[in-house]
């Protein structure tokens, strides 16, 4: 008879879905889920991850299969996202911020064997099962999230699957990137990827069953389940959800709920800090705070330690789990604008963009990633897969300066660098002097053909109170070079954004190259 000690490890053991059930084993009655006061404990919401597991195995669902969801942050689609993960299926949330035309694309892409709908967003997703008829495809079935829909009856899934627990390499969660480059990804989160980002996010912020997480990113973003909320469930913690970021009711959670640690962006942040009754705010709960999506800026921070709150900066994409480097609050001060260094497990590299070589010490140049918590590759894409990959090494197409302590700093996108007279041009860079202006509360820089140059910056810049191009121009000039300098400046009354992070530099060009094709006419610039 085979040794116990030589057998070995079942690959269920290491999968998603088993963590609710072994913290409802050890402490069922503790609180899993606050969804907008209604309390969820880890034997409830057990238990009905495996009843919807159970009736989406009955009517055909099973293991390689993929549910796509549009909700909302509520327990129902928690729920669904442990019955998918222990069955197997590839759980894929999509963005209820898109147009029906764009929700019917990603629909007809993810090639999903059952689309879920919250009630809130029906209108938007029979307008996208409808276009999709239109467009000559078969919508999937469907049906909406909760006891009284899909917990209470699957519809017949067209092709039946089997049904066998999960396996680490099985697909988990699947996260379209924002498309504000280029058509969406879907990225593929496998067990094994969420479990190493979550165990690397343990080591580098820990957490306990005592603390209380404030989810306030929308549920179809990774961060949203990969920065926090699976490693609080990992660990018996409570997990507040909320559907929307309102600066007040947050600050409110905060101090009711005795909130202990949170993830946001720069911008949700600055929100929060420009709320009148910032002042008497109860924030003592608070002992985490996670930055990501951007670097702090430096006068954020500044109000962030006024206000003792402990910021741990963060710096990661979709496609790397997402987290790759951290900053801890410590090192905030002494390295202001830094986005740290690698998570545990994660190990980075500084290539050059020309030779593809790697680069030693103090250096500039791409990022590149690998490590277990990697994805799996793109969604039925293999090309664009070859192509973010350099054999296990993900090419995450940032440019950062890394120091001689190894902690890094983002310098730039390298699609957004353009090239003046010669010389490299960082885009990031030109904005964050521009927004050292007192009267500058928000800037944006693209590049744009120019005849002399090759290419010449057009800065679109909001501002908090009239300014003039010559003096906002001045300004920078004590700052940059004469090459890096935006030859072009327009004022609007507020960027365009893909996501509340990211600014929509794609929509920003053409509406440069459209002015341009009028003004350069006139001598207008």
């Amino acid at each position: 008879m085979e040794e116990a000690h030589t057998k070995e490890p079942r690959m269920s053991e290491y999968t998603i879905g088993s963590w609710i059930a072994d913290r409802a084993a050890i402490d069922g009655e503790r609180t899993a889920i606050d969804d907008r006061g209604v309390l969820t404990s880890y034997r409830t919401l057990d238990a009905r991850a495996r009843a919807l597991a159970d009736r989406l195995s009955e009517a055909g669902y099973g293991a390689g299969g993929r549910i796509a969801t549009v909700s909302g942050n509520s327990t129902d689609h928690v729920v669904v996202f442990f019955a998918c993960a222990l069955l197997g299926i590839a759980f894929i949330p999509l963005s209820w911020r898109l147009t029906a035309p764009e929700l019917a694309e990603l629909i007809g892409r993810s090639r999903a064997d059952l689309l879920l709908i919250e009630d809130e967003y029906a209108g938007l997703g029979e307008q996208a099962i409808n276009a999709l008829a239109l467009a000559g495809a078969t919508p999937p079935p469907s049906a909406e999230p909760g006891l009284a829909g899909v917990e209470l009856a699957a519809p017949p899934a067209r092709t039946r699957r089997e049904r066998r627990a999960a396996r680490a390499e099985d697909p988990l969660l699947v996260v379209y990137t924002s498309g504000s480059e280029a058509a969406p990804k879907g990225v593929v989160l496998t067990h094994r990827s969420c479990f190493w980002t979550n165990l690397a996010l343990s080591r580098a912020t820990p957490m306990g069953a005592d603390d209380v997480v404030l989810t306030i990113l929308p549920q179809h973003h990774v961060a949203a389940w990969n920065v926090q909320p699976l490693l609080a469930w990992w660990v018996g913690a409570t997990v507040v959800l909320e559907r929307s970021f309102q600066p007040g009711r947050v600050l409110q959670l905060i101090r009711e709920r005795r909130v202990t640690t949170m993830m946001g962006v720069p911008t949700q942040y600055r929100m929060l800090f420009d709320q009148p009754e910032i002042a008497g705010a109860d924030l003592g709960s608070l002992t985490r705070v996670l930055v990501g999506g951007s670097t702090i800026p430096e006068q954020l921070a500044l109000e962030a330690e006024r206000h003792g709150l402990p910021l741990t900066q963060g710096y990661g994409l979709t496609e790397a789990g997402p987290n790759v480097l951290h900053l801890q609050p410590r090192e905030l001060g002494t390295h202001p604008g830094a986005v740290g260094r690698p998570y545990p497990s994660v190990e980075t590299a500084v290539v050059d963009p020309d030779s593809g070589l790697q680069l030693s010490g103090a250096a500039t140049g791409e990022l590149w990633v690998r490590g277990p918590s990697l994805f799996a590759g793109y969604l039925d894409d293999e090309a664009a897969t070859e192509r973010a990959l350099a054999g296990d090494w993900l090419r995450t197409g940032d440019i950062v300066e890394r120091d001689a302590n190894g902690i890094h700093r983002i310098v730039d996108r390298l699609k957004n660098i353009y090239v003046s007279g010669g010389e490299n041009v960082a885009p990031a860079e030109v904005e964050a002097v521009l927004a050292t202006h007192p009267l500058v509360a928000a800037a944006a820089v693209v590049g744009v053909p120019d005849p002399v140059w090759g290419e010449r910056g057009y800065a679109f810049v909001v501002t908090t109170a009239p300014l003039s191009r010559d003096e906002l121009l001045a300004h920078a000039r004590s700052h940059l070079a004469a090459f890096k300098l935006p030859a072009h400046v327009e004022f609007l009354d507020e960027l365009p954004r893909s996501t509340i992070e990211k600014v929509a530099r794609t929509e920003l060009a053409r509406r440069a190259s459209a002015t341009l094709g009028t003004t350069q006419q006139t001598g207008i610039a």
